[in-house]
């Protein structure tokens, strides 16, 4: 991805701007930026930024999330979590890896991922995530 110098963050291909308020469900394949307000659902397999002020109330599935603005709701990551010293995170969130500034307020759990292609538990009924949970044991013992 390339690199936006000013901000150090990658370059964003899509943006709401300051001003917009969006519901619903968004979908995007490459990067968005929210700088304005969303309600609803966030899902991608790029990268999700949302800027300082941005205010969004979703559930946000994305391979790499930087949050700047105010987040209810639940993040999964694939890859990253960021969460920049500005950033209020009210919810849980799932990520391989995760950043979080100093001033951050962020109320929820934390879980780290160790082999994010092999289980997704938003996507499959409890008996099939509890039998990937003890596939994924046996096969490191």
């Amino acid at each position: 991805m390339a690199r936006n110098s000013q901000n150090k963050l990658p370059k964003t291909s899509t943006r709401l701007g300051v001003s917009a308020q969006l519901k619903g469900k968004l979908k995007f394949r490459d990067s968005l930026r929210v700088s304005g307000s969303f309600e609803g659902e966030i899902e991608s397999e790029g990268f999700l930024y949302v800027d300082a002020g941005a205010v969004v109330k979703a559930d946000i599935r994305a391979r790499s999330v930087v949050l700047g603005g105010t987040v209810r709701g639940n993040v999964h990551a694939s890859e990253r979590v960021e969460m920049l010293p500005s950033a209020r995170v009210y919810g849980n969130v799932r990520t391989a890896r995760v950043r979080i500034g100093e001033g951050v307020v962020f109320e929820g759990q934390c879980e780290m991922i160790r082999n994010a292609s092999s289980v997704d538990v938003f996507a499959v009924p409890a008996n099939q995530l509890r039998k990937s949970i003890q596939d994924i044991y046996q096969t490191e013992l």
